[in-house]
């Protein structure tokens, strides 16, 4: 993506950058199925945020599973309300580049979520993804309830076993409580669906997820 961040260390909160009480303005539909972009979403679906590199890539993984509903791309996990890309870039704000994914269990499970997000990128790196180097291209999992954090916790389990097998190292990825998610801004959003040359440096490691 633009200027790859550098930093490789999250910095204190209290040296974080102070943001803004404003969110950004994005389209109220999806780009590609026309769904909402914003709760509220129908009851029957549940919601999923992941962090697995540049997110332009990453929300495409998700919008084109049968199941999904909707899918947006913004962060979490730092410090700094409403920040922007910019600020993100810098590394002062904490946050992770993730995606926000709405599903529907009854055709999609959140296990079957977590096995493109596993095979999707190297969850071994650490604070990059490939060329893309900084604390917003880190890998995580952050999950809504304990039933999701029980799957995470397995399948990196399983997934670290195929690694060490494969020959990689250990998987740095963090699985939390899910934070508060800042939409990124709208020319953000579905990015790969509306410029289909753009950049995308996220790569798998090609090793299954057997669940």
């Amino acid at each position: 993506m633009f200027g790859s961040n550098k930093n490789i260390s999250m910095p204190p909160a209290d040296e974080a950058l102070p943001g803004r009480s404003t969110p950004v303005e994005i389209s109220d539909n999806h780009f590609v199925n026309g769904n909402p972009l914003k709760p509220p979403f129908p009851g029957s679906m549940q919601q999923a945020i992941f962090g697995l590199g540049c997110f332009w890539g990453a929300e495409r993984k998700f919008w084109q599973l049968q199941g999904v509903y909707s899918t947006a791309a913004g962060y979490a996990a730092g410090y700094t309300p409403n920040p922007s890309y910019q600020e993100v870039c810098t590394g002062m704000t904490g946050h992770n580049e993730v995606v926000l994914v709405v599903y529907d269990p009854a055709i999609v499970s959140y296990q079957e979520l977590l096995k493109v997000f596993w095979e999707a990128h190297n969850p071994t790196q650490g604070m990059r993804q490939g060329n893309d180097v900084g604390t917003q291209y880190r890998s995580g999992i952050y999950y809504f309830n304990e039933g999701q954090r029980d799957i995470a916790e397995k399948t990196f389990k399983l997934y670290q076993t195929d690694l060490e097998q494969a020959g990689y190292a250990s998987i740095t990825t963090e699985i939390l409580p899910a934070p508060v998610f800042y939409y990124a801004e709208e020319y953000h959003q579905q990015y790969l669906a509306k410029n289909s040359g753009g950049y995308c440096g996220l790569g798998g490691t090609g090793v299954n997820c057997n669940m």
